[in-house]
């Protein structure tokens, strides 16, 4: 019965362990936001605007930057800031001495939809 005792001790300890220890969260099956998107803004003052960015997930967040895909001489716009939501991306970043986010919803695998200072329509395709 003293060894009965002692098993059923030592079996509830280890099960209390177990149950108090931390696992990693599971990683997303696909990384949606990932990878090459082209981004088009219509109807700004300067013309409708089309970029490219690669977005690359680093220590669990996605960083990039914003490249002209008409005219490769112009200065390459650092992404500061990108806020993932189910669903949804928010890039942040500044171009002619202003703060920008462009929200971006997505719409099916390879297009998301949004509006830049909610004025300007946007679209964003992957890139394949």
């Amino acid at each position: 019965m003293k060894k009965v005792s002692i098993l059923l001790i030592a079996l509830f300890f280890g099960i209390a362990i177990k149950g108090f220890s931390q696992t990693p969260a599971p990683a997303p099956a696909t990384d949606f936001f990932a990878g090459k998107w082209e981004i088009s803004i219509f109807g700004t003052p300067q013309g409708d605007i089309k970029m490219v960015t690669e977005l690359v997930r680093k220590d669990g967040k996605l960083t990039g930057e914003l490249k002209d895909a008409t005219d490769s001489s112009k200065p390459i716009i650092p992404i500061t800031a990108i806020e993932e939501k189910t669903g949804e991306i928010e890039i942040s970043f500044s171009a002619s001495g202003y703060d920008l986010t462009l929200p971006l919803k997505k719409e099916d695998d390879d297009n998301l939809k949004g509006q830049l200072m909610n004025m300007f329509d946007a679209k964003a395709k992957r890139v394949k």
